[in-house]
């Protein structure tokens, strides 16, 4: 069960962190809710990260593999992906689990590397069913890779299930896509009070980095009046940085590119670029002195958003290209 608390905790931010081989940090990308942009971050955003002089290590945890095509690798051309890794399968008898270090595979940006996902994927959840310690599968086989990478980002599944239960288990920090639409808030409260959860029981280490506000149109009255509503609700917790909507970012995957190397002069890379010079230099790497049940509690009240921008404004409209 969830703690009860009402004490409203604040954040400690620490400026200048730089980041170490040997203290790697492993950013999960998650929000149970799909269409929000976590694809498109994790490989821009690792990206980014590469372009900055960073050894980043990127895992497709999502059986969909859009990570995997996005950086221009064929999913069913792979022998060796992350599912291979992550599950032990006796049948046939000479498949065993390799090291997840045996999946890397090299990308065209330098200091970028992936750890691949194929359909395969989506089986692991029912292999790992009845496995002792199966939290913990992904997080064992991280441990080996400290020494070579500074960062690792995870992306996500959209739910929260076994795979990314895994993620979370295995991370430091997660960052959550969200888009600057009301319905964007509904799984959002579930996904805050299971990152506590997985705190207080498996990962004491974990901390919500920060909510990323994608798909902004800033030119609309009505997405400013969101953004200020969000950063009313989450305060700082809140990235500075916001992905602003843009055809590059649609338009990149197609290409197997990240929208850094197909359209390096747009919104969308500078956007990236952006987020990660505030993570590396400005961003909380340390101690995050809030927890999920009492950020849970503040999205419960999220009706109170589109109350105060009016219930005409509820933003319910489709959303646009560009979705990760």
């Amino acid at each position: 069960m969830l703690k009860n608390s009402r004490t409203v905790k604040k954040y400690r931010w620490v400026r200048g962190m730089s980041l170490r081989h040997e203290n790697m940090r492993t950013i999960a990308i998650a929000n149970q809710k799909g269409g929000c942009g976590k694809t498109t971050t994790a490989i821009n955003l690792a990206t980014a990260f590469a372009v900055l002089g960073k050894q980043v290590i990127l895992i497709d945890l999502d059986p969909q593999a859009h990570t995997t095509l996005g950086l221009g690798c064929d999913p069913g051309a792979l022998d060796k992906t992350v599912y291979h890794a992550i599950t032990n399968v006796q049948i046939p008898a000479s498949r065993k689990q390799i090291p997840i270090s045996k999946a890397v595979q090299s990308t065209n940006i330098k200091g970028l590397d992936l750890v691949p996902s194929n359909i395969l994927l989506s089986g692991a959840e029912f292999e790992l069913a009845t496995l002792y310690g199966r939290e913990y599968v992904l997080s064992r086989q991280l441990k080996h890779m400290r020494d070579n990478y500074g960062i690792c980002l995870i992306d996500c599944s959209p739910s929260l299930s076994l795979l990314t239960l895994n993620a979370l288990v295995a991370s430091t920090d997660v960052i959550v896509p969200v888009q600057t639409h009301y319905y964007a808030l509904e799984g959002l409260k579930q996904l805050l009070a299971t990152v506590d959860i997985v705190r207080e029981r498996f990962n004491h280490n974990l901390r919500i980095l920060g909510v990323l506000l994608t798909f902004v149109e800033s030119r609309t009255t009505l997405s400013r009046q969101v953004q200020q509503q969000m950063r009313e609700f989450f305060g700082a917790l809140v990235f500075d940085t916001v992905i602003r909507r843009n055809v590059r970012l649609a338009e990149a995957p197609s290409a197997g590119q990240p929208v850094l190397t197909y359209a390096p002069e747009s919104k969308g890379a500078a956007d990236y670029k952006a987020l990660a010079r505030e993570i590396i230099n400005h961003r909380i790497w340390a101690e995050q002195m809030s927890n999920g049940a009492v950020l849970a509690e503040r999205v419960s009240n999220y009706r109170l958003l589109v109350e105060q921008i009016g219930p005409d404004h509820a933003l319910t409209e489709e959303v646009g290209d560009g979705r990760g």
